[in-house]
């Protein structure tokens, strides 16, 4: 029996009996970048599974998405060894990306420089022995005491409420561990990384997307690095580090629930109340400029803000971005020719420039209003002037962007930063992503308030994604202040909107991977059903409906 695969666009006939890999070795020699797994008909497929079907074969390297998933996974799983075979008394904690790395904490506290330079080198020695990654599938309560006798406890909490019987794990040398998602084949194709010192642990860095072939220079980012270990005090006021913890209080009834969806709300007030204090605090402050990446809770974060500033005797005002976009033949286009409404330049910015000066001191203006239907900028004959108590309140993507307020000194100006900086990981190795939680996020509104099916979210995300990095992500350290949208409990109460949604799609769409590999992670979750008990106010129903706001 044959198998008719179309890769690089060459039809190639394959015996059953064959490995993928048996497939890409040639491939590979003309390749320039490891070739970690293939895509075989939407699904991923690693490269030591035998081959069962016919059909379209894309190549997974390291300047896709998923290939520096596995990439990661690989280089993760080596430092893991190594810690095991040099520090075996220690324990790896993964935290979160940033920058170009991945921050980790060792159980006994910050590394040396020497010890760094000591699992680098253990590290490479595995690279060198090319030991294979060998997935065997056992029963989940036997991986549940396997995983308990290793003093990985985090992980058999996980596997405790998961509804599947099975579990994969993954063998290397004399070493087993379970990492959420796929594999490479071998050490031998994790290659590059490096380990560096950053705070109270280090970061890992290995190629990306961005810079596939070579490790990227780390850049630091202090202010992000501040708000997620502050975020990382709150987990343990809520006393929820991992799934499997926030699993176990949902078993233990609607009490601890509520009183946990009452603790996270409250946090999420207390910071709100701050950062208002800290504008009124500083006097000459008449615009507050939010920006934050797609579905970060920016608008809620705006109205909440509005509420604390309203406590302290001030009247915000606020004012839409997107009622000074140009008209639309002056928009600028991107490297396709196609309109990129994301740029700065798509708004009038002499404009904007020109109304916030003439509010500042003290005169009158009529704000536009944008015809999005003609691509038109008309007068709205709506006009405002702002007063000693007024302040007003622009949120949009720009915000941290100089060159949207350039005409304006910095002492008349706050920026803040909203993401939802996910802390909470599955397990102390597996985390989970901001962008994940935006993701089911996003998924959910889209659906919701506007909508659009899942598949339609999934396919636009990549540029959604493109634009986040060319126009937020370089701006966020001119913040004055990073604010945490993430709920501790929110990705088990967005599991009962998302997954109904996700699995309308099928492998006939090329999104199907990534909707399959959203609906692996929401099943680890157990559901929240007390949704009466969310406020009105809260982020959340930016998401799921029923707030207390207009949007």
């Amino acid at each position: 029996m044959r198998y008719e695969l179309k890769l690089n666009d060459e039809i190639i006939y394959v015996e059953k009996g064959k490995r993928y890999i048996d497939v890409i070795k040639e491939i590979q020699k003309t390749h320039s970048l490891p070739i970690l797994a293939v895509k075989h008909n939407n699904n991923i497929k690693e490269l030591n599974k035998y081959i069962e079907d016919s059909g379209n074969v894309e190549i997974i390297d390291t300047s896709t998405l998923d290939g520096f998933r596995i990439y990661q996974r690989g280089v993760l799983y080596l430092l893991y060894m190594a810690l095991k075979d040099l520090y075996p008394e220690d324990k790896l904690y993964v935290h979160h990306s940033i920058g170009n790395g991945l921050y980790c904490e060792l159980r006994n506290g910050k590394p040396s420089q020497k010890k760094l330079e000591n699992l680098k080198k253990k590290m490479l020695e595995y690279v060198e022995r090319d030991l294979p990654f060998e997935k065997s599938t056992v029963s989940k309560f036997r991986a549940i005491k396997m995983f308990e006798n290793v003093d990985l406890q985090d992980k058999s909490d996980l596997f405790k409420y998961r509804k599947k019987d099975k579990v994969n794990i993954y063998i290397c040398d004399k070493y087993f561990n379970y990492f959420y998602g796929y594999m490479p084949p071998s050490t031998g194709y994790i290659c590059k990384f490096d380990l560096k010192d950053v705070d109270d642990g280090f970061v890992v860095l290995h190629p990306t997307p961005q810079v596939p072939d070579k490790v990227p220079e780390y850049k630091h980012y202090p202010k992000l690095s501040f708000t997620f270990n502050e975020y990382k005090e709150w987990l343990k006021i809520l006393e929820v580090s991992t799934v499997g913890e926030l699993n176990e209080l949902i078993t233990k009834g609607p009490n601890e629930v509520i009183e946990l969806i009452r603790v996270s709300e409250a946090l999420h007030e207390k910071k709100y109340a701050q950062i208002a204090d800290e504008i009124i605090k500083r006097k000459n402050v008449k615009i507050v400029l939010i920006a934050g990446p797609s579905s970060s809770g920016k608008t809620t974060s705006a109205k909440r803000l509005a509420l604390q500033l309203k406590v302290n005797g001030l009247k915000p005002i606020p004012i839409s971005l997107d009622d000074y976009f140009v008209d639309r033949e002056k928009t600028p286009k991107d490297e396709n020719g196609n309109y990129d409404f994301e740029s700065i330049y798509a708004l009038n910015l002499e404009l904007f420039n020109t109304h916030l000066q003439k509010l500042l001191k003290g005169e009158e203006i009529e704000l536009p209003k944008f015809d999005f239907v003609h691509g038109k900028s008309l007068k709205s004959g709506k006009k405002i002037k702002i007063d000693d108590n007024q302040i007003l309140i622009i949120e949009g993507i720009h915000g941290l962007n100089e060159i949207l307020t350039e005409s304006i000194p910095k002492e008349f100006k706050y920026k803040i930063y909203v993401s939802a900086l996910t802390q909470m990981n599955l397990d102390a190795m597996n985390r989970i992503t901001t962008t994940d939680t935006r993701l089911i996020r996003r998924i959910v509104r889209d659906f919701k308030f506007r909508g659009h099916s899942a598949l339609a979210t999934l396919k636009m995300w990549p540029n959604v994604r493109k634009g986040e990095d060319r126009n937020i992500f370089p701006y966020q350290e001119e913040a004055d202040v990073m604010f945490n949208s993430n709920l501790i409990y929110e990705l088990s109460v967005l599991k009962i909107f998302a997954e109904p949604l996700l699995l309308s799609v099928t492998n006939e769409n090329k999104e199907y991977s990534e909707a399959k590999r959203l609906l692996k992670f929401l099943d680890y979750f157990l559901p929240i059903t007390e949704l009466e008990e969310i406020p009105r106010k809260s982020i959340i129903r930016e998401f799921i409906g029923r707030s207390t706001f207009k949007y």
